[in-house]
């Protein structure tokens, strides 16, 4: 299954994301970055670094689920990398903002797309300021552009309302297990069902 987190800056994204449950069989998708790997940064493990020339071939190619251009560097996410896990029987999770998510939908329709918020407008002023990294005129340019994603959240499956880490994190877990158990991600089981013993004539007799 994949399943996309978006939501504003000061949302908690990468909180929730780091706080879902391992034994639920997550894997957090890498992306492909033309930007320098910082220190520290494994390739492969962080990003997958490439050139420019390699990213614009797999855009071009359709290797690519979805790609953006942010600050002089290209990012993406890598369609081998997400669908050889969904193969592995992984949660892949993408933490990507909302013109990404809509770019993967219509290429990965089956996809589960999750959008975060904070319980208030107030809330989310308060959590950008409290960070203490960002001036004013950052601030009041991401609570802008919260107020213009808002009207796509209804291109989303779920909402979910952060006020707590720990039950926003429940919410999520519990919207991956009632995903697993549609009909059209179930397949596996219905073969089993029809596998183990056959009906014979008394039971058709009805």
């Amino acid at each position: 299954m994949l399943v996309i987190i978006s939501g504003p800056s000061g949302s908690g994204k990468g909180t929730v994301v780091k706080r879902l449950d391992p034994e639920m069989g997550y894997a957090l998708s890498i992306s492909v970055t033309t930007r320098n790997p910082r220190e520290g940064e494994v390739d492969g493990r962080d990003y997958f670094f490439t050139s420019e020339e390699n990213f614009h071939k797999m855009r071009v190619e359709n290797d690519l689920l979805e790609h953006a251009l942010f600050v002089g560097n290209y990012y993406g996410t890598p369609r081998e990398y997400v669908e050889h896990q969904i193969t592995q029987g992984k949660v892949v999770v993408l933490e990507i903002e909302v013109n990404g998510a809509l770019q993967v939908r219509k290429k990965f329709p089956e996809a589960v797309l999750i959008f975060l918020l904070p319980p208030s407008l107030t809330e989310l002023e308060r959590r950008l300021t409290s960070r203490g990294t960002e001036d004013a005129v950052t601030i009041e340019s991401r609570l802008k552009k919260t107020l213009e994603e808002v009207p796509l959240i209804d291109r989303y499956d779920y909402l979910v309302i952060n006020d707590d880490v720990s039950l926003a994190v429940e919410k999520i877990n519990s919207i991956v297990i009632a995903e697993r158990l549609r009909p059209k991600r179930s397949e596996a089981e219905v073969q089993q069902f029809f596998s183990k013993g056959s009906l014979n004539s008394n039971h058709l007799d009805l």
